[in-house]
């Protein structure tokens, strides 16, 4: 089989090594891709935006399976074109992938059929929204209606940032249309869980939960990231935590999406936070997440390209989807800088007895060199018996890489392993 993985980072190459695995794969293709998977991918110098290319490349290739791996080509209609062609794929079609593609859709979708999330309030007139802030509760955080590269979520400690934030989205454009609407919501309080499902729009098949570390720096301090590490499994997300999560939010968003006419086929990823009040929704995304992906596939022991196949056909019903009761923990390597500005270029050095354990995120191949080429440059995943020898091993792996001006924090699962410990 050919296989074609639309997207670039340490999330697809985390897809790419785990399809790999399934002997019938004869060839995989990644769109771009980048320059530390040429080792497990022919790349393909084509955008995940590019859709009528992407789209060129399946037909004259003969690609037997597409997977659609970022927000953007899914909520762009990657995988309509696709399958119009006759190209089966994994992931949902643009109708479903509105499901992050819109804070707004989402939040009044989660009001109609009363899934349990943050009370809100949708605004698309700046003045209004910022005499709702005189009386609005604070912290508040504030969200920009469409994507933003998983930064238009603001969380406003007082009234004055509040009114800034939403001064930044809908006047200064800082998400470009994605400001347009914005969503002022309630500030809820909690440990968070991230939780990514295989579903064919009737069976929900959870994934191993997981813990996602998104500021920059140790103690969670710095700004937010597209995500600085990840542990699996999260430690808050006990057996009946995940009961009520089936029975109170993960059917009913299928169910509802389903009456909506807006099936979902695909990783449906749910961002909860346990509030006192039982598990909410903070957010929904319409694929895996990214660094999550890399925690929750090494712990996958079910074939995974089975398991998107099953998906794509509607029969995921029929399989049993396992996981190995195992921990994993990856520890993310940036750019300094990052997330705001930083220096590219300097040369990157794996060990090949460990590229096993490596997804490279931001990399080029120049000269037969591996250099770096974005702020998250790679993630370090180990998978042992328990959380501990997971974030030891990461950590150790991680000594054994080099680049010059890396960064990464030293504290990736402490949070996890003191709610172990206690």
């Amino acid at each position: 089989m050919k296989i074609m993985v639309v997207g670039g980072g340490g999330r697809e190459h985390a897809i790419i090594k785990k399809i790999k695995e399934n002997k019938s794969v004869t060839e995989i293709f990644a769109l771009p891709g980048n320059g530390g998977m040429a080792k497990d991918a022919t790349l393909v110098d084509i955008g995940a935006k590019e859709i009528d290319k992407i789209v060129e490349f399946a037909v004259t290739n003969a690609i037997d399976y597409a997977v659609v791996a970022p927000d953007d080509p899914l909520v762009l209609g990657c995988v309509d074109a696709l399958e119009a062609k006759g190209i089966p794929c994994f992931g949902p079609r643009a109708n479903a992938a509105i499901i992050e593609g819109s804070k707004v859709f989402s939040k009044n979708l989660m009001k109609k059929y009363g899934i349990p999330t943050a009370e809100y309030e949708v605004f698309n007139d700046m003045q209004a929204a910022l005499a709702y802030l005189e009386t609005a509760p604070v912290p508040t955080v504030i969200k920009a209606d469409g994507l933003a590269l998983g930064k238009g979520v603001i969380i406003a400690q007082t009234r004055e940032e509040a009114k800034a934030a939403v001064v930044s989205m809908m006047q200064d454009k800082a998400f470009g249309s994605s400001g347009d609407n914005i969503v002022i919501e309630e500030f809820l309080t909690g440990p968070e869980v991230s939780v990514l499902a295989f579903t064919d729009g009737k069976t929900v098949a959870p994934m191993v939960s997981s813990m996602d570390h998104k500021r920059a720096g140790d103690n969670d301090t710095g700004l937010n990231t597209g995500g600085m590490g990840t542990i699996a499994p999260n430690p808050y997300y006990t057996a009946s935590v995940a009961a009520e999560c089936m029975e109170k939010i993960f059917l009913p968003t299928i169910n509802a999406m389903n009456n909506e006419g807006r099936t979902f086929k695909g990783c449906l990823y749910f961002g909860l936070m346990i509030t006192p009040k039982g598990p909410k929704v903070i957010e929904y995304n319409c694929r895996f997440g990214d660094p999550e992906t890399q925690v929750v596939l090494p712990l996958l022991e079910s074939d995974l390209l089975t398991v998107m196949m099953a998906v794509t056909e509607g029969r995921l019903g029929e399989l049993e989807v396992k996981f190995s009761n195992k921990s994993a923990a990856c520890v993310i390597m940036a750019s300094a800088g990052y997330p705001q500005s930083y220096e590219k270029g300097f040369e990157l050095t794996i060990p090949a007895e460990i590229e096993n354990n490596v997804y490279v995120a931001g990399a080029v191949l120049k000269d037969s060199k591996l250099l770096t080429n974005g702020g998250r440059v790679l993630g370090v995943t180990a998978v042992e018996e328990n959380l501990k020898s997971a974030v030891e091993s990461s950590y150790s792996l991680v000594k054994k890489i080099h680049f010059d001006n890396a960064f990464y924090r030293s504290d990736i699962g402490a949070k996890a392993l003191a709610v172990l410990e206690d």
